[in-house]
């Protein structure tokens, strides 16, 4: 017989549901997995949170990750990268296809799955590649794929160069109502570059990537989805540029969404004066007007979610000079008071806006019915204490790799309980559970 899971009551929360427009103080009961009950409730549960002071979210959702298997196990596996993910809220993330062999067959889809079930931490998602091997020259196995549970279609790493490949892609996605996502950039103007394009690339003698190159790939792309009307996702726009041909995509009613990621709206390319190989990602940091732009562009209403693209690497590929060294930062357990930082601190957004684009908004992206706090609802809850103060210490991640810029950072905003499907599946050190 299958066993009941405790119920679970949290009281005195401020409860924010972007998605109902909830932002009030009040308790909520877990019972089965699901959401039971919200309001004033009695203090009667196997487990009871006093969640005062602190906010009560949906379960995050972060639609690009790299959790590294199969393939590079060392770096990462499904487990450790469950564990990190519940760790900063994530109760769903997408596990990116460009792994060691890429996820490009049913098999492959069914593989992550299984993994991700085993590891018993977060949801598991996954995307198959668009292009077998992500060669980008032949279309991968998109109808079985998504018969296997894919959730989308990408390349991510590469972007299609081929424009009759990336038509071809888009029209197949649409018969099985997929989203497609691109990793924008035209390789024949970002080949072999390791940073933003300009001043700074030549003052450090490094070969750049111009933001033309994101630009004419996106720019490309909303013209073939004007053609198909397939849902189309740009992958962690990164240059003003990008923010424009966004915004003029949206008014022109394209089913085109984006995502922004932590580094592009903290960091700058100023910071590779010393060759941190830590800094150095794809797309690259670019300038603070690129920075600008994409808050702005947050403020607006454009971007439609937000995502760490994290990327663990070992410390002995990182200490690789510059040039040889793997695009990359680890940041999923501490994204959220990054993006309180970004965002929230200097006035950009609130914490329901904030918290909209890591819940709902994502899940729509995705077509998944998660993201919100209704009754009936699975029970995937984030617990936030947002005026915690602590220091980010990579050598305490539950990721196996340690390559995140923001060791020693003095950061707000902490997840003290994370529930998954009805069970507290993280507890942050020092928190203990009433029980009754």
């Amino acid at each position: 017989m299958k066993e009941t899971a405790p119920s679970i009551l949290i009281r005195n929360g401020r409860l924010i549901d972007p998605a109902n427009s909830v932002d009030r103080i009040a308790d909520l009961l877990v019972a089965e997995g699901k959401v039971s009950q919200i309001g004033r409730l009695p203090a009667k549960a196997d487990i009871i949170i006093d969640a005062s002071g602190k906010i009560v979210s949906p379960g995050l959702i972060d639609l690009h990750v790299h959790f590294r298997e199969p393939g590079d196990e060392e770096e990462e596996t499904i487990a450790s990268g469950s564990a990190a993910a519940v760790a900063g809220g994530f109760t769903s993330v997408v596990c990116m296809p460009n792994t060691n062999p890429p996820i490009d067959n049913a098999t492959s889809v069914e593989y992550v799955h299984r993994m991700g079930r085993q590891a018993r931490k977060t949801f598991i998602y996954v995307m198959g590649t668009l292009t077998k091997g992500r060669a980008g020259e032949e279309l991968s196995e998109m109808g079985l794929m998504a018969q296997a549970g894919a959730i989308g279609f990408t390349d991510d790493g590469s972007g299609v160069q081929n424009t009759a490949v990336m038509l071809r892609a888009l029209k197949y996605a649409s018969m099985f109502n997929q989203v497609v996502a691109q990793h924008c950039q035209d390789d024949s103007l970002a080949r072999g570059g390791v940073m933003n394009a300009g001043y700074n690339a030549t003052l450090l003698g490094l070969p750049g990537m111009d933001p033309l190159a994101e630009e004419m790939m996106l720019w490309r792309d909303i013209q073939l989805v004007k053609k198909t009307r397939t849902r189309y996702h740009a992958q962690h726009i990164s240059t003003a540029g990008s923010v424009q041909l966004i915004r003029q995509a949206k008014q022109e009613g394209l089913p085109v969404t984006c995502e922004v990621t932590p580094h592009h709206l903290l960091l700058t390319e100023e910071l590779l004066k010393d060759y941190d190989t830590n800094y150095k990602v794809n797309p690259p940091l670019r300038t603070l007007a690129d920075v600008e732009a994409l808050r702005r562009a947050i403020q607006e209403g454009l971007v439609d979610a937000l995502a760490t693209d994290h990327a663990p690497h070992l410390k002995s590929e990182k200490e690789l000079e510059f040039l040889a060294a793997p695009f990359g930062i680890a940041s999923l357990e501490c994204a959220l008071p990054l993006y309180r930082k970004a965002l929230i601190d200097p006035g950009v957004i609130d914490w329901p806006e904030l918290l909209a684009m890591l819940t709902y908004r994502p899940a729509r992206i995705l077509n998944i019915s998660k993201g919100t706090l209704g009754i009936g609802d699975r029970a995937d809850i984030a617990v936030i204490d947002p005026d915690a103060e602590w220091t980010i210490d990579p050598n305490r991640f539950f990721s196996k790799s340690h390559n995140c810029p923001y060791a020693g950072w003095t950061v707000k905003g902490k997840v003290l309980y994370t529930i998954v499907a009805g069970e507290i599946r993280y507890c942050a050190d020092g928190y203990s559970l009433c029980r009754c």
